[in-house]
């Protein structure tokens, strides 16, 4: 994040790019809208459960297991190969995000080892920690230039102190910046996309703006498309205001679409459908 030291609060500074404060507040009123259906008075947990899954298939979906929901909800076997691996990994993080939440402003650092340590789910002294200078990364689908691993932990380091130290940023901002700077270091061996939307869904808990996990910006990410994400992706990776703006914004979009598939799910659930 090459804002950051350019104020005492470079996460707000963000907020002021053009067209954030747009997406900022499209967000919450799209956020409002799910909150307020009548169907998560009495059924929020039925809610949570499937945007859940939802969000799941949505982030494999972009590390390359693009499955049918129906599929995800059928299939209980998830360790026979790539697709399905991914599948499973996804599903352990979406479980395992909201265990982690009162650690995440304290530690953020072993939260998310904890999240590689979850999706990886195998042996090896590289899992559950940053990677070491010539460990290779297994990240097919993220094509851009790999920073060495020097610069990966002092970026860690930095962006855990600023979460630490908390932020007037708004919500949208912090998390856009935790998923983008996690994509953009790739700082362990394997799954660092699915690890770091799982980051991004903490965050969006965490901060409030989607206490209940009812609005899986993973599902927005997915419908977005790969294309735009990975070009959305190169503009935080610019570092320059209209690239961090950009990505900002994409990310907006992704929640605003998840929180539109919950609604939906409200609707489907009022009717008797589901």
């Amino acid at each position: 994040m090459s804002t950051t030291g350019a104020s005492a609060d470079p996460l707000a500074a963000l907020g002021s790019l053009p067209g954030v404060a747009e997406s900022v507040e499209s967000v919450r009123k799209a956020v409002d809208r799910v909150y307020g259906h009548r169907v998560m008075r009495r059924r929020s947990n039925a809610i949570t459960s499937e945007a859940a899954l939802r969000g799941a298939r949505g982030s494999a979906a972009l590390s390359g297991a693009d499955w049918a929901l129906e599929e995800v909800r059928r299939r209980s076997d998830f360790g026979v190969d790539d697709e399905a691996l991914a599948m499973g990994a996804a599903l352990r993080l979406t479980a395992e995000a909201g265990q982690l939440l009162s650690i995440w402003r304290q530690s953020p650092l072993r939260v998310l080892a904890r999240l590689h340590l979850v999706a990886a789910a195998g042996g090896g002294d590289e899992i559950g920690r940053p990677r070491q200078a010539g460990e290779p990364v297994d990240e097919p689908l993220v094509e851009l230039p790999l920073p060495a691993a020097d610069e990966v932990a002092g970026r860690l380091d930095g962006l855990s102190e600023l979460i630490i130290a908390g932020s007037s940023a708004p919500a949208l901002v912090t998390a856009a910046v935790v998923h983008g700077e996690l994509l953009a270091l790739r700082p362990f061996t394997s799954r660092n996309g699915l690890v770091a939307r799982a980051a991004e869904r903490i965050v969006l808990i965490g901060s409030g703006l989607d206490p209940k996990s009812v609005c899986p910006a993973e599902v927005g990410h997915a419908e977005l498309g790969r294309a735009a994400y990975l070009t959305a992706l190169e503009g935080y990776v610019s570092g320059t205001p209209e690239g961090m703006a950009a990505w900002i914004t994409h990310c907006g979009r992704a929640v605003e679409l998840g929180a539109r598939e919950s609604t939906a799910v409200c609707e489907a659930l009022q009717r008797g459908a589901a």
